[in-house]
């Protein structure tokens, strides 16, 4: 009977990636059948850890986050938790061999979400690494089915590939993050003060970071390649419509793609992957 709960916990995911972040459903199912449910799994997991961080205002965020991660180690422990997303997380973890290291990166980044932080370079770097390399990370484990030699090789690629979403993450939301969350992420950079000069800058942090992620993505598997790409086309166009912008543009609005544009690039995305010209 178990089976059913198991499978209604990766329904969760699912669900819960579907309502928040079309371009990562998208990409999800582009993916081989066999290779989704983890992904979706990863996907909730992480999104509920950021929406404690994020958005359970007038709540003790630092206790449900302490909460959460006691729980979660829990249910890699023993193989299973009354929360459904987190039930599907460690059955990806223990299919995949998803270290637990990884886990806790992830989780100490999360933690740095709940204070105020002066980000330096170092703290910066910190931050991307377990928000969004090790996220990559986890994904990669997924890809590679077990195949360790393929992962080392690929490590570098997701891990840029991860940073790349972040830091256009960063950019999208600097509007919210700066006068709703008091944050700002970019190192030695005065909010206040961000200008065209700032802002290209960082776009030439992030254009290096896809270009080497790219290399990696053209060395994928076919059973995730197509998932991965589509991803990685649709932050690089969300990324390009940001740089158009100028920066004070960029500081009064929160910049999207339509779900026209998104399935146009859906479409060219599969014509190109079918014509292996990924």
């Amino acid at each position: 009977m178990k089976l059913l709960y198991d499978n209604l916990s990766v329904e969760v995911s699912k669900m819960t990636t579907r309502a928040y972040s079309t371009s990562f459903s998208m990409g999800i199912y582009f993916l081989n059948n066999r290779l989704r449910n983890a992904v979706y799994s990863i996907y909730g997991f992480v999104r509920l850890a950021d929406e404690i961080v994020d958005s359970f205002e007038g709540f003790d965020k630092k206790y449900l986050l302490s909460k959460f991660k006691e729980e979660t180690f829990s249910a890699i422990d023993s193989r299973i938790s009354l929360n459904p997303i987190l039930n599907s997380f460690q059955q990806a973890v223990h299919q995949y061999k998803i270290s637990t290291e990884l886990v806790e990166t992830f989780m100490l980044s999360m933690e740095m979400d709940l204070e105020k932080v002066e980000y330096t370079p170092e703290k910066y770097e910190q931050y991307i690494l377990g928000s969004a390399e090790v996220v990559g990370l986890m994904c990669l484990h997924v890809f590679t089915e077990g195949n360790l030699t393929e992962f080392q090789k690929l490590k570098p690629y997701a891990m840029k590939l991860g940073a790349a979403f972040q830091k256009v993450n960063f950019l999208r939301d600097l509007k919210d993050d700066y006068n709703l969350l008091g944050r700002s992420y970019f190192p030695n950079v005065d909010i206040s003060e961000f200008n065209c000069e700032v802002k290209a800058e960082i776009e030439n942090e992030i254009e290096n970071d896809f270009k080497i992620a790219l290399k990696g993505i053209k060395m994928l598997p076919s059973s995730s390649k197509g998932g991965v790409y589509l991803a990685y086309v649709y932050y690089k166009s969300l990324f390009d419509k940001i740089k158009k912008l100028p920066a004070k543009r960029v500081l009064t609005e929160r910049v999207r793609i339509n779900n026209g544009k998104k399935f146009g690039l859906m479409i060219n995305c599969l014509v190109q992957n079918k014509m292996n010209w990924v």
